[in-house]
């Protein structure tokens, strides 16, 4: 059995109040306990990680594997051979998990690779983060992110498109709602997909036992998503032409279902600036997340990683910081991307140390309750109770004592 000693433990809810705490990881990859250390035998190994905070592996609810990150993604991707994407795919996962990001949901797959690469990562899963998949998003034909492979003929063909994912393995359904500001024609104010379309893509999902997930910047598009009874809002920022329009009414049926917002907050300090529509609308954006938490919405922490230069694949712990900005507050912040974030996404092994949990760990230096900066200081990664990164890499073990 492998014993972890740390400072403090955060168990992805608060910390722990326990004075020299001790976790305990069973030969399976998962927590069989949280002690204080001095209830251990006499005789136990101990990898003492030092003077630091660990808490459970972090959750990114939205990110892109299939983008570089680059000033121009999508170029970039169009450039890429399936073998090569595939080496991408797994160069922009270990960049995520060497920051102690162990789960990522992929919400812009091109043809299924980054759910193939979910399939090879169960076979090392100490290597790799674990993948939530959805598959291409669907979209109309000349859509937002049509390119990815998800475009459909006619929007009404996507209980049948919801069929077909379902069949190749898919764990959600992302629906391109709105349109968006990457794809050349396409208009984050417009609506794709009407309300009853979409209800019928809820309906199929749901009856196949998947959650959905809608892209919606306008109000609009919105509106249809919560009406149809989607599980998850991503963006969400209540676009109207002259800026952003909140619309109370429907906010709080968000908070009353439980429905998810991810609000795709997070960038590189001194990055180029987001696409004017959005830079337009950030100041009005950063203030609605502050009242959605206000208002009993569920938060959840997404980067929207690989999109632009902005959002490289280890940026979620900016987007942590930046959710608490908003007035969120740092715990509150901290369980966006922990706990809070597994049980939105119909994980109960992640996001916490209990035991049953996967041994998905993030060790930091400093106590990210006081200072959410610390989520940027990484000294350890543990990916099913196997070290998957050390800021110590001659000591890969750790120190026994």
């Amino acid at each position: 059995m492998l014993v972890l000693a740390a400072a403090r433990m955060f168990d992805g809810e608060a910390m722990l109040p326990l004075r020299s705490p001790a976790l305990q990881v069973a030969d399976d990859g998962r927590i069989a306990g949280v002690v204080e250390r001095s209830e251990l035998a006499a005789d136990q190994p101990v990898v003492d990680l030092g003077p630091v905070t660990l808490l459970p592996g972090l959750l990114d609810t939205h990110t892109h594997l299939c983008f570089d990150a680059s000033a121009s993604p999508v170029e970039a991707l169009a450039e890429q051979s399936d073998d090569q994407l595939a080496d991408w795919i797994d160069q922009r996962a270990g960049q995520a998990l060497a920051a102690g990001i162990t789960t990522l949901r992929d919400l812009g797959d091109r043809d299924f690779a980054t759910l193939a690469a979910a399939r090879r990562y169960r076979t090392e899963p100490a290597a790799r983060p674990h993948l939530v998949c959805a598959g291409p998003p669907l979209t109309t034909a000349t859509g937002h992110c049509h390119f990815l492979g998800g475009a459909l003929p006619d929007p009404d063909a996507a209980p049948e498109a919801v069929r077909r994912w379902a069949e190749r393995g898919v764990d959600l359904i992302k629906v391109m709602v709105t349109g968006g500001t990457m794809t050349p024609g396409s208009d984050g104010l417009d609506l794709q997909f009407d309300e009853p379309q979409l209800r019928e893509l809820v309906r199929q999902a749901h009856r196949l036992g998947l959650q959905v997930t809608a892209h919606a910047h306008a109000a609009s598009g919105i509106r249809a998503a919560v009406r149809a009874g989607v599980d998850g809002l991503e963006h969400a920022k209540f676009w109207v032409p002259a800026g952003l329009e909140p619309d109370w009414q429907v906010i709080d049926q968000i908070a009353e279902r439980g429905i998810a917002v991810c609000p795709t907050l997070g960038a590189l300090p001194g990055a180029p600036p987001p696409p004017p529509a959005v830079a337009a609308r950030a100041e009005q954006a950063l203030a609605l997340v502050g009242q959605l938490a206000a208002r009993g919405v569920v938060l959840v922490a997404g980067s929207d990683a690989g999109i632009s230069p902005a959002k490289p694949h280890d940026v979620l712990p900016h987007a942590i910081v930046a959710m608490a900005g908003c007035g969120m507050g740092n715990l509150a912040a901290l369980r966006s991307a922990t706990s809070v974030a597994a049980e939105a996404c119909r994980l109960p092994g992640k996001g916490r140390l209990r035991p049953g949990c996967d041994a998905d760990l993030l060790a930091v230096d400093g106590d990210p309750v006081a200072d959410l900066t610390a989520l940027l200081r990484p000294r350890a990664v543990y990916r099913a109770g196997s070290l998957a990164w050390s800021a110590e890499p001659a000591v890969p073990d750790g120190a026994l004592v």
